[in-house]
């Protein structure tokens, strides 16, 4: 299990006082105090036409909180109504792929430091947004038309987030996980988990914490076009959850394992081979059935030919659509967003779009 990681009285404010920016997702006013702000993806009372961007923001303040999701006029139009089989037959062709992962760090000099002499990434991109208080930094093994990455976020002023129970840890392949380990250490880094195989397996693996105690499972494997390969998140029904990500977002079942021994079930989910994408995770514990969030992990981005039908598909699984689809305020990047059946939230982006972004 994920260490939760209390938050110290002298930094810890309550959640309509901090500003949970990330790059999907703007600050909007707090139910109890106007003046503070707090991100969409983090917070009970924003309404559900929920917005993505620093634009985005500008035009909610100018416009008010009962602003319609619109791009002045340049609304794309909305797909018509597709039949349950139809939508299940689409969302199999959709282009899509997994972008990136969204979490909350509490020093960004620190965790990019740390990924990059430790872990082998590459610092991508790096931004500041001074009037929303927070920066941005993306980090990975490749370019981000290509490659799943990370975005770390760092909110002003808040230097410790609650991990969680129902984050589990990413993945990275690497070619020598003894190597890296002694790195690690020797680098002043955490290891919780020595290098081994894995019980019931021959796959060499070791688990380390990075400084704001996200944990990450080292792989060993040749070499890969994805390094940054898993993303692992705690269900309460597996069966449930692998029902809703092949219906709602056309992942397939790549594997399922089932360990009685140490009580507990995984499934890989995700669009193509483990050795070459990126994947999911999924991981049930016998007998539980929620799990505590924290506030530090936020979503994963995925991309889609069509924001309007992955919405209508996800209506159609049972999915909850927390942003309907649309162009952002203020850009034309269209997106839409969702939680699945447990709350862990996912952001569509529309995959022309997202390129024209990288621009």
């Amino acid at each position: 299990m994920v260490r939760i990681i209390p938050m110290a009285s002298s930094i810890r404010p309550s959640l309509s006082s901090i500003t949970f920016s990330s790059r999907f997702g703007v600050s909007l006013s707090s139910c109890n105090n106007p003046s503070r702000r707090l991100n969409s993806f983090h917070a009970g009372c924003v309404p559900q036409s929920q917005l993505f961007s620093l634009k985005a923001s500008k035009l909610v303040r100018a416009e008010g909180s009962n602003m319609a999701v619109r791009a002045a006029g340049n609304m794309a139009p909305v797909s018509s109504a597709i039949t349950q089989e139809d939508a299940l037959d689409w969302v199999k062709k959709d282009k899509r792929r997994m972008l990136h992962v969204v979490y909350r760090v509490g020093d960004l000099d620190r965790t990019i430091k740390f990924y990059t002499e430790c872990l082998g990434m590459k610092l991508l991109r790096k931004r500041d947004i001074p009037e929303e208080r927070y920066t941005n930094a993306f980090l990975g093994y490749g370019p981000e038309d290509s490659h799943f990455v990370i975005e770390l976020t760092y909110n002003y002023g808040v230097d410790q987030y609650d991990v969680g129970a129902g984050f589990g840890h990413f993945g990275v392949a690497v070619e020598d996980v003894a190597k890296t380990v002694d790195l690690i250490k020797a680098k002043g880094g955490k290891v919780t988990r020595e290098p081994g195989p894995v019980k019931g397996g021959r796959t060499v693996i070791a688990f380390i914490e990075d400084p704001d105690g996200y944990k990450f499972e080292l792989l060993e494997r040749g070499p890969t076009p994805e390094p940054l390969c898993q993303v692992m998140l705690r269900v309460g029904d597996l069966d449930r959850s692998i029902n809703f990500y092949e219906k709602a977002f056309g992942m397939e079942l790549l594997r399922k394992r089932d360990n009685p021994e140490y009580k507990y079930t995984i499934a890989m989910m995700g669009y193509g081979p483990e050795d070459k994408n990126a994947v999911l995770e999924l991981t049930y514990n016998y007998g539980v059935t929620e799990y505590d969030k924290g506030n530090g992990y936020a979503q994963i981005a995925i991309g889609t030919d069509d924001v309007y039908k992955t919405a209508e598909v996800i209506k159609l699984s049972e999915g909850k659509v927390t942003r309907e689809p649309g162009p952002l305020p203020g850009i034309n990047t269209k997106i839409t967003a969702c939680v699945d059946p447990d709350g862990w939230k996912t952001v569509f982006v529309d995959n022309i779009d997202f390129l024209k972004e990288l621009e």
